[in-house]
């Protein structure tokens, strides 16, 4: 089975074996990404417009926990890829065991450092009156499940990375299909009828069985991870260097997006116009579902990362070439389909996460939303070179990359236009950030594929 995931990743039609492991990522991620927002779409539905405001107050420390994860997750996946592709059963036992431990440790401690604080941070945050109940209530049931989460995507990661996609597809799938059942269950009053609160439980249980699962078949014969559960408290600090090194740039890009929810927040309540909670509540909804929009887009990277870890540690440099060609073909496509998606369905999908039908809660979003979609015509480059500089394990070019659009680009035009246009400009500057980014990231694809060009000759 190893031999043949190996013949796989090495030999295999490079389009035919993106397209094999990009569909199973793209199918977990774009269920996993059905958690935030099937449980926003049910609060809206039994509690209105003002609670989704709640679950968007919770959104940053759920984005940095899940920072955390996705570090550990991608930067292991990456060392293990490499020394995959080098036969280096060592590493590849190391960056396995010690992204797990070191990650269980992390999750605790934010979890405990969430609870001690959530009422300093929620109100940090931007939270008002009218929505710091539903904040709390949502968020102190959360943090439970912060460990099974994180942990979940590491064992994704690793998963995918050893070739076997389909299982993290199916471990997303359990998770969240059980998500949906309870949701309903837990939220409305023909159940338990605990509200935001109700959607907490039912998000965590569903995390905790979708860990469970992955965790079960990683452990099996058959996985090539090599998880060791008798030394658990030995840690490789030489690989825990390596893993936070190449996925710091993942780590800071999910972190970033919490930072900038907070800068957005704050920058609502400074220029709202009456209640700033139902802007919040809008921008809930936008992040819920471009979360859904995007999640397809890292399924792809996600499918390329292994085959582009493995070929880079075989010096395959041809099969490299054309399987970053193929995958930046795929994305750039397949975000035009979501800009325009945007653009013909806002108002719809406003529509049904208005429990009241406020008017200006959907008219008002949708204009947002289609404003922002524009940045979606070029952030897949962004996506694309982040994604290949962390396989290649070049932690500071993909960190440029993912600054750039975050720090560099977001912050200083969101004040600016903000400045100028009020809550406009946040809207404004979303795109802008995206278009001079993907602009950057264009420019940095064109140079590396000349380098990995002539690297292809040399090889010859």
């Amino acid at each position: 089975m190893k031999m043949n995931r190996e013949k796989m990743l090495g030999e295999y039609d490079v389009k035919k074996l993106l397209i094999k492991l990009s569909i199973p990522a793209i199918i977990g991620m774009a269920v996993n990404a059905l958690y935030n927002f099937v449980d926003t779409l049910f609060v809206a539905q039994g509690a209105g417009e003002i609670a989704i405001g709640g679950l968007a107050l919770a959104f940053p420390i759920q984005m940095i926990a899940t920072a955390v994860g996705l570090m550990i997750g991608i930067g292991s996946a990456s060392v293990f890829s490499r020394a995959y592709g080098r036969n280096d059963k060592v590493k590849m036992a190391h960056s396995v065991n010690t992204a797990l431990r070191i990650d269980f440790i992390l999750a605790l401690v934010f979890a405990l450092f969430g609870y001690l604080f959530i009422d300093e941070l929620l109100v940090f945050f931007g939270a008002s009156a009218s929505n710091i109940g539903y904040a709390k209530d949502y968020l102190s049931v959360i943090l439970i499940g912060l460990v099974p989460l994180s942990l979940s995507m590491v064992l994704n990661n690793l998963t995918r990375a050893e070739g076997r996609a389909n299982l993290a597809m199916v471990s997303m799938i359990v998770g969240t299909a059980l998500n949906i059942i309870l949701d309903p269950i837990f939220i409305f009053d023909f159940g338990f009828g605990l509200g935001v609160q109700g959607a907490a439980i039912a998000t965590i249980i569903s995390q905790s069985i979708s860990f469970i699962f992955i965790f079960i078949y990683s452990i099996a014969p058959k996985s090539s991870l090599m998880i060791n559960l008798k030394e658990i408290f030995y840690i490789d600090w030489d690989t825990v260097k390596e893993i936070i090194a190449v996925g710091m740039p993942t780590f800071l890009r999910n972190a970033t997006g919490a930072f900038l929810a907070i800068i957005i927040y704050r920058l609502i309540n400074r220029y709202a116009v009456g209640d700033p909670a139902i802007y919040i509540s809008i921008y809930g909804v936008i992040n819920r579902v471009m979360m859904f929009v995007f999640m397809p887009g890292f399924g792809i990277v996600q499918g390329m990362v292994p085959i582009v870890g493995f070929n880079f540690g075989a010096k395959n440099y041809q099969r490299l070439k054309d399987v970053i060609i193929y995958a930046t073909k795929i994305i750039i496509v397949y975000f035009f389909f979501g800009f325009l998606f945007i653009q013909v369905l806002a108002t719809g999908i406003f529509g049904i996460f208005s429990e009241t039908n406020n008017q200006f809660f959907i008219e008002y979003g949708s204009q947002a939303f289609r404003v922002i979609a524009f940045g979606f015509l070029l952030v897949g480059f962004q996506i694309i070179v982040s994604a290949v500089f962390q396989a290649f394990g070049y932690p500071l070019r993909a960190l440029i990359i993912t600054l750039s659009r975050q720090i560099m680009f977001f912050i200083p035009l969101a004040f600016l236009f903000s400045h100028f246009w009020g809550i406009e400009g946040i809207w404004y500057a979303f795109a802008s950030a995206d278009i001079l980014s993907g602009i950057m990231s264009i420019i940095l694809l064109v140079a590396e594929m000349k380098s990995i060009n002539k690297l292809a000759i040399y090889s010859l």
